[in-house]
């Protein structure tokens, strides 16, 4: 008699595969973390979604997704194999000040981090990319585009931001999948640039 569960032991995690790269992915509240990692994961992604309430009203202000009614409360996770040799695991974070705490552990062994970025919103950037630079990650920015909202360039972006000049920008869609890979895709050469 076959003891297995009923769920594949492989959905969410390989056997085969040699080595994985742990990859965050983070911003703020409500620039588009979730929607990213549901576009790029090849599995049913695990969500921690909880509805919005009246509790957080003042607290969580979705002035840039006004539309939105849930909100992440834990993490985010996904995966996208690259090849039989590598797969990526993608957590995304909650955007909320008040999660903070839930950083320490997430960014053990992580190799480097997307910072998505809402080109409206960019002072909203500063608290995480501050983070992400405490607990010394590497990271891209991936400027999310929103229906509507007017565009800035990527030089605008980096002055605005004020980054290193290598630090890669690149615009993204975290609708579109083509779009999200591309912003994974600078991210990678810019970790693998590190280690050359």
């Amino acid at each position: 008699m076959d003891s297995r569960p009923a769920l594949d032991d492989g959905v969410y995690l390989r056997d085969s595969v040699q080595t994985a790269a742990k990859i965050l992915v983070v911003g703020h509240f409500a620039v588009g973390k979730t929607t990213f990692i549901g576009t790029m994961s090849e599995i049913p992604p695990l969500r921690t979604e909880e509805v919005m309430t009246q509790a957080g009203a003042g607290i969580d202000d979705p002035k840039g997704a006004p539309d939105k009614t849930t909100t992440t409360v834990a993490m985010d996770f996904g995966r996208l194999t690259l090849s039989e040799q590598l797969v990526l695991y993608l957590f995304g974070t909650p955007g909320q000040q008040r999660f903070v705490q839930v950083w320490e552990d997430m960014t053990r062994g992580a190799l480097g981090a997307l910072v998505l970025v809402d080109p409206q919103r960019l002072d909203e950037s500063f608290p995480v990319m501050d983070l992400v630079e405490h607990y010394g990650i590497p990271y891209a920015i991936a400027v999310n585009r929103f229906d509507g909202t007017p565009s800035h360039s990527l030089d605008e972006i980096r002055e605005a931001l004020d980054l290193l000049p290598e630090t890669p920008v690149v615009h993204c869609d975290a609708r579109d999948q083509r779009s999200s890979a591309d912003s994974l895709i600078a991210l990678v050469r810019y970790l693998q640039s590190r280690v050359n």
